[in-house]
């Protein structure tokens, strides 16, 4: 795929474009209502699914499903993210009506660090064709990661801040507690950092960790580095809305975290085996296809478990507490009876 320096810049012009208009109707501090959310969701959703359309009609079909396998595994990534946002939010108090505008700067800060990794990875694989052992590896080893994650979030999972913001915290003043969308006042003389600008620097801290994971994964689908910026854009720019939209689904999704391993394993082999393959060693070539339809499967079966199995727990739930009212109603009579 042979994409030209005007495409490209259009392509970030554009985009530039959309992230203005994103940004002008989310400038004033507000509650995101659900409504809110929905619209500009599947606004963002079907501009991703168009412009995959577009690359099947000027560029082919192994191109558009590329994209459609890099953008479908980055958004499934991103929604595993939310978790950590979540997380974030809670521990430093984050109010309501700020959230938006938290996660608009987050999402600006994880477009700029992915196009650097991105343009670092473009160089290292066009130099260098035994990265893919080093990507594949790092992805099986995140694979095994995310589940033993996964089995310390069923026993509750704190929020806890990094060396970067403690140094942060421990060398510049801050106020305790939040001054609107400001992240430096000036109060008594003394320049001060508030709530906003850490919790600012934790999303961004964060989004660099994001990366590492997302670049290499979405690298094992296609080495295509207009691709790999595309869907990582389209799967960023719809992150925000999505956090208000589903922020009640993501604690029944209890085994996204273990979808997101097969995933992530899946590519991590596919990766190895593309390396053996361009080192002259016989061995199969996983197909984008093949690949789109795993990561969906995986998806779609996640989901549905992850459904059903809160369902089971909250059905468990109300038959305790019934049953420990019940328990308590039959002492209540027997301890009636007693006095009587």
């Amino acid at each position: 795929m042979d994409v030209s320096l005007t495409v490209w810049v259009l392509t970030v012009v554009v985009l530039c474009a959309l992230i203005a208009v994103d940004f002008f109707f989310g400038r004033k501090p507000h509650e995101v209502s659900m409504k809110e959310a929905t619209v500009w969701t599947v606004f963002w959703v079907v501009l991703a699914i168009l412009f995959g359309i577009g690359l099947a009609v000027f560029e082919g079909g192994t191109p558009s499903s590329e994209f459609f396998a890099g953008y479908v595994t980055e958004k499934s990534l991103s929604v595993d993210n939310l978790f950590v946002f979540v997380l974030i939010m809670t521990k430093f108090a984050v109010p309501a009506q700020y959230q938006s505008r938290v996660l608009m700067v987050g999402v600006l800060i994880a477009l700029l660090l992915r196009a650097g990794f991105i343009a670092a990875g473009a160089a290292l694989i066009a130099n260098f064709s035994w990265v893919f052992y080093i990507f594949g590896a790092f992805l099986i080893w995140t694979a095994w990661k995310l589940i033993k994650e996964a089995r310390s979030k069923d026993e509750g999972e704190e929020y806890e801040e990094n060396r970067f913001l403690k140094m942060v915290e421990r060398r510049f003043p801050a106020t305790d507690r939040y001054h609107g969308t400001k992240m430096v006042i000036r109060e008594n003389g003394r320049r001060l950092i508030t709530p906003m600008l850490i919790v600012m620097l934790a999303i961004g801290s964060t989004d660099i960790l994001f990366a590492l994971d997302s670049i290499p994964a979405i690298y094992g689908l296609t080495e295509e580095p207009y691709i790999v910026f595309t869907a990582n854009a389209f799967a960023l720019m719809g992150l925000r809305q999505l956090y208000f939209l589903i922020g009640g689904l993501l604690e029944k999704l209890v085994h996204l975290s273990y979808g997101l391993s097969v995933i992530l394993g899946f590519i991590g082999v596919k990766l190895v085996l593309h390396a053996l393959h361009e080192n002259g060693v016989h061995t199969p070539e996983i197909s984008t296809a093949f690949s789109l339809s795993v990561i969906c499967g995986v998806l779609i079966v996640t989901t549905i478990t992850s459904l059903y199995a809160s369902r089971e727990e909250r059905a468990a739930a109300r038959a305790a507490k019934e049953n420990g009212s019940e328990g308590a109603d039959e002492e209540s009579a027997e301890s009636a009876e007693h006095r009587s």
